[in-house]
């Protein structure tokens, strides 16, 4: 649906934007700066901004907006709608306790991930991450994961229409090596990132698959840059990480 047709309800979408532009750092904002994030006029904005005052979504010191926890609830509804989320988050913990590296679940949003899990090791990596943090997909490997299992379709037009700019020295930029690479993850099952995103890390990731087969979510092995070699990660963790993948979904079967 565009936003053109007579059933898309703008009000409700640029409530959407206020809310998200709150949700910028440094966490508060004043009208104007919200309008301008989200791109409207400050008549429109101050009112969205009322509503959610009046609703306690929001609250205001007479000059400064901020989300209150209610809105958390927004989030947290879409992570209890996820049938695998709750089985995830016990079977990472255990993998995490396991192997003693960090791990996490993301799925795809357009061109980024969103992390819906993410369980750090005892050392710290350089990252700060938390659930709904995004990422773009291309950099990492909970990400390639999930661009390889796209319909040949869908992965085109993301390759043909994507803007690859280096973040790393090590950063692939090509769209053509870079569906090279989803079409070996495809194939392998598993993807490889170092050093893409940021120089101090690299992961190893798997699909997270439905009842019926689908991809629905990553989810990865993350550790620090040059403790590990591709060969050795795959040695060490693809079987644990593929065997994690497994036990939820089969936790989601059995649910059923």
């Amino acid at each position: 649906m565009s936003k053109d047709s007579d059933e898309f309800v703008r009000s409700i979408a640029r409530g959407f934007s206020i809310v998200e532009a709150l949700g910028k750092p440094p966490g508060r904002h004043t009208l104007a700066e919200a309008a301008q994030i989200a791109d409207l006029s400050r008549a429109t904005a101050r009112r969205i901004l009322a509503t959610l005052v009046t609703l306690n979504y929001c609250a205001s010191d007479g000059r400064y907006f901020s989300l209150k926890p209610r809105a958390l609830g927004l989030g947290l509804s879409y992570l209890n709608a996820l049938p695998y989320w709750g089985y995830a988050q016990r079977a990472l913990e255990d993998l995490r306790n396991e192997i003693g590296e960090s791990c996490a679940l993301a799925v795809l949003d357009e061109r980024e991930i969103v992390y819906a899990l993410r369980l750090p090791a005892r050392r710290i990596l350089s990252t700060n991450l938390g659930i709904g943090s995004r990422l773009p997909a291309h950099l990492v490997s909970l990400g390639r994961v999930l661009l390889a299992a796209l319909p040949p379709e869908k992965r085109a037009a993301y390759l043909a229409s994507g803007d690859f700019k280096p973040v790393t020295p090590r950063t692939e930029t090509d769209p053509q090596r870079i569906g090279a690479i989803l079409g070996r993850v495809e194939k392998e099952g598993y993807a490889w990132v170092d050093g893409e995103l940021d120089p101090a890390i690299c992961g190893i990731a798997v699909p997270l698959r439905d009842q019926i087969g689908a991809v629905v979510a990553a989810i990865s092995i993350n550790m620090i840059s040059g403790t590990m070699s591709e060969a050795a990660a795959k040695k060490k963790y693809l079987i644990p990480l593929k065997k994690t993948a497994q036990d939820i979904r089969s936790q989601m079967v059995s649910a059923r």
